[in-house]
C-alpha cells in the first residue's frame, strides 16, 4: 500500500472528529466564560439593588422626620390647649392626618427595605419564650385606627390560657399586622374582620377572616410570592408593594411554621399560620420586694445634632416640651467643641453629617473623659442590623430609625433623668 497516497476514509474521519471536538472545546469555554461574566454581572445587579434600596430608604425617612415631628407638635399644642378649653377640631384633624400618612409612608420604605431583605436571605430571628396571645393582642392594637378609619367590624378571640411559643415577638407581630392591613385593605368600608388565637394539638393557630373582595382563583396559588398582587382596581386604590405576604411566609416558616390561604371572589378570605408550640415556662421563686429609689426626673442637657435644619427645629421643640434644655449642631465639626462645651447629658446624633460623619464624631466623642457618661443616640435612616452593629462599634448606646418613634426617645430620657447626676 502506498504510505503517500490520499488518506482513507478513516483517516479522514478521524481528523474531523477531532477538529470538531476542537472547536466544541472552545466553544464550552466560550459559553463557561459567558456563564461566569453573566453571574458576575447578575451579582453586581443585585448588590447595587441593595445599596440603591437602602439609599431610598434612608432619602424617604429624612423629610418624613420632620414632618412627623410637626404633628406631634400639633397634637401636644391642641391637647394643651384643650385642658384650657379651647378647642381646634381643625388642627387637631390635620395632626392625626399627618400621623396617619406618615405612618404609611413608613412602613412603604420599610417594605421596600424587607425585599432586600427577602431575596438574601438577611432576616434574623431574636427568639425567646414569649405567649402568643400578647403578640396577636398588640397586632391588633397597632392596626385598630386604620381598621376604625373603614368603618369595619373587628373582633378579637384570644385564649384564655397562655400559648408559648419560641419566637420572635417584633417579628410575629408584623406576621400578624400585615395580615390584618391586607385584610382592611380589600374589605369594603361596614365589612367584617376576624382575629382567632387557639391551640390545635402542638401547634399555634392564628387566623385572620374577612368578607372582602376575595382573591381570583388564578392569584390564589402565587400570593405569597414577591410582587404578587392582584389588581382589584384599575387605580390600585389599596396600594402596597406585592411584598407583605411574602414577607408574612418568609417569617413564619423561620418559625418553622407554616401559612395558608383560601378565598373566593367576593365571599372574603382566610389567612390560617399555623406555629410550633413551646413548653410553658417554669414558675419562678417570688422574691422579696426591694427597695427602689424614687425617680428624680431632672432636666436634661440635650444636644440635638443633625444637617436638616426642619429636622433639628422640631426635634429641639418636642424635647423642650418634654422638661428638657437643648443646644443644637448641623455638622459633624462643629460637634465636638459644641459638646465639650455644653456638656450634654445625651446627644441625638445623626449619621449621615457633612464633614465629620456620624461614626466619626461618636469616636471622638467617646475619647473625651468629660463626655464618657454622655448617653449617645443615633438619629439615622439606614436600620440594617450591619447599621446597627456600626452604630455600637462606634460607641452609640442607642439606634433609632427616622422618623423616630418619639415615645422611645422619651423612654430614653426619662431612664437618664433617672440616674443620680454625674
Amino acid at each position: 500500500m502506498n504510505s503517500t497516497g490520499p488518506p482513507s476514509n478513516l483517516e479522514q474521519h478521524l481528523r474531523e472528529m477531532n477538529e470538531a471536538l476542537l472547536v466544541s472545546s472552545v466553544k464550552q469555554h466560550e459559553l463557561a466564560e459567558q456563564a461566569r461574566k453573566a453571574e458576575a454581572a447578575l451579582a453586581d445587579l443585585d448588590r447595587r439593588k441593595d445599596e440603591f434600596l437602602a439609599m431610598l430608604g434612608h432619602e424617604l425617612r429624612n423629610p418624613l422626620a420632620p414632618i412627623l415631628n410637626a404633628a406631634l407638635l400639633l397634637r401636644l399644642h391642641c391637647n394643651r390647649n384643650r385642658l384650657h378649653g379651647i378647642e381646634n377640631p381643625v388642627l387637631q384633624q390635620s395632626a392625626g392626618i399627618i400621623e396617619r400618612q406618615v405612618g404609611q409612608l413608613v412602613r412603604i420604605v420599610d417594605e421596600l427595605l424587607e425585599v432586600s431583605r427577602i431575596t438574601t436571605g438577611r432576616i434574623h430571628l431574636h427568639q425567646e419564650r414569649i405567649a402568643v396571645g400578647v403578640v396577636v393582642a398588640n397586632a391588633a392594637a397597632t392596626i385598630r385606627s386604620l381598621i376604625g378609619q373603614r368603618r369595619h367590624e373587628f373582633t378579637v378571640s384570644l385564649p384564655t390560657q397562655a400559648i408559648w411559643l419560641h419566637a420572635d415577638a417584633a417579628r410575629l407581630e408584623q406576621v400578624v399586622v400585615n395580615l390584618l392591613t391586607n385584610a382592611a385593605k380589600y374589605t369594603d368600608p361596614g365589612g367584617h374582620i376576624g382575629l382567632t388565637v387557639q391551640q390545635e394539638g402542638e401547634e399555634a393557630v392564628v387566623r385572620v377572616r374577612d368578607t372582602g373582595v376575595g382573591i381570583a382563583p388564578e392569584v390564589l396559588p402565587r400570593i405569597f410570592d414577591l410582587f404578587t398582587q392582584a389588581e382589584r382596581s384599575l387605580d390600585r386604590s389599596q396600594g402596597g408593594l406585592g411584598v407583605g405576604l411574602a414577607l408574612v411566609q418568609r417569617l413564619v416558616e423561620m418559625h418553622g411554621g407554616s401559612v395558608a390561604a383560601s378565598s373566593a371572589v367576593g365571599q372574603g378570605s382566610e389567612f390560617v399560620v399555623r406555629l410550633p408550640v413551646a413548653p410553658p415556662p417554669q414558675p419562678q421563686a417570688s422574691s422579696p420586694p426591694t427597695e427602689t429609689a424614687q425617680p428624680t426626673g431632672r432636666s436634661l442637657r440635650v444636644l440635638v445634632v443633625d444637617d436638616n435644619v426642619d429636622t433639628v427645629t422640631t426635634l429641639a421643640m418636642l424635647v423642650q416640651e418634654s422638661g428638657h434644655e437643648v443646644r443644637t449642631a448641623y455638622d459633624g465639626s462643629a460637634v465636638l467643641e459644641t459638646a465639650l462645651d455644653y456638656r450634654p447629658n445625651v446627644v441625638l446624633l445623626d449619621i449621615g453629617l457633612p464633614g465629620l460623619n456620624g461614626f466619626e464624631v461618636a469616636k471622638q466623642l467617646r475619647q473625651q473623659p468629660a463626655l464618657q457618661n454622655a448617653v449617645l443616640v443615633a438619629m439615622t435612616g439606614y436600620g440594617q442590623e450591619s447599621d446597627r452593629r456600626r452604630s455600637r462599634e462606634a460607641g452609640f448606646d442607642h439606634h433609632l430609625v427616622k422618623p423616630g418613634d418619639f415615645g422611645k426617645m422619651l423612654q430614653i430620657l426619662a431612664t437618664v433623668s433617672e440616674l443620680p447626676a454625674r
